[in-house]
């Protein structure tokens, strides 16, 4: 992924790429949420969403197809801020670890810690931005009465009700979701990219882009997931205490499977936002190269 392109370039190509992602494949997102803040015994006993395409159609039946893309506006902005800084750190960072006069492969090890550095700083800045989005998605679900009329009023409304702090709700289990996935995505995309351009046959072309965008989803999500979960209840309910009380209560209560709830709906969200997400970027990359 090494570029001649400077950090502000590649911050405006990247925050570019991650929206357009982020718009495509919203409605996904916001059935891997509800399926994750769905506790066992909910309803009486019976599941409202079910599955994927389910819990789509039923979004979609009961509160309209604009349902699907709630909180596109604090997404849109954490993908500016997040997905800029992610990305655009990313070449730095790594050749800081290694030496910038180093020549050869850098070791998986390497680009692994780089995209962990710069997942964690790059979600501690865009916080408040997953915050309210996660609230606006959680809108519309059985009991949950609706606070917010928008993005801006939810960021004031927070701050109004819960203190400017609050805007930072789910900071732990956010950071490291976002550091592992970051370091999943990045470093294995990174990687398998290199390692499809030595295959016979394949070059560096969108079909390579295609495969290690794949490979980087499915990473994402099988590391990502629990922490994932932890997150997603940590900012769309307010009946844990903390990190620590909402992982162990999941765990007594549901059991270690509810750390995968919604991990199809999540594998075809990451799967296809990497898929988009970088071959828009290697594109757009190359075009101003």
């Amino acid at each position: 992924m090494a570029s001649e392109i400077s950090f502000a370039g590649i911050f405006a190509i990247s925050a570019t790429a991650a929206c357009f992602a982020e718009f495509c494949t919203l409605p996904l997102d916001t059935a891997k949420v509800r399926l994750q803040l769905q506790k066992r015994g909910e309803d009486a006993g019976v599941s409202k969403y079910r599955g994927l395409l389910g819990t789509v159609a039923t979004i979609a039946k009961e509160e309209g197809l604009l349902a699907l893309w709630k909180g596109i506006i604090p997404g849109l902005h954490r993908q500016c801020i997040y997905g800029g800084l992610r990305i655009g750190l990313y070449e730095p960072v790594k050749a800081f670890f290694v030496g910038s006069y180093y020549v050869g492969d850098v070791s998986l090890f390497s680009k692994v810690f780089a995209a962990l550095v710069t997942g964690a700083i790059a979600i501690a800045v865009a916080n408040p931005t997953d915050l309210v989005k996660v609230r606006l998605q959680a809108e519309g679900r059985a009991g949950t009465p609706r606070r917010y009329n928008g993005a801006l009023d939810a960021y004031c409304t927070i701050v109004k009700q819960e203190g400017l702090v609050a805007l930072w709700t789910g900071i732990v289990p956010n950071i490291a979701r976002n550091a592992i996935i970051n370091a999943a995505e990045l470093a294995s995309y990174d990687h398998l990219k290199e390692i499809i351009v030595k295959l016979p046959g394949f070059t560096d072309s969108v079909l390579t882009h295609l495969l290690a965008g794949l490979g980087a989803g499915f990473f994402a999500v099988s590391i990502g997931s629990p922490v994932d979960v932890v997150k997603s209840r940590m900012m769309g309910d307010s009946v844990y205490k903390n990190t620590f009380d909402c992982f162990f209560r999941t765990l007594k209560y549901e059991g270690s499977l509810a750390f995968y709830k919604g991990f199809l709906p999540n594998f075809f969200r990451l799967g296809s936002w990497n898929v988009i997400m970088f071959l828009t970027l290697e594109q757009v990359k190359k075009f101003f190269r």
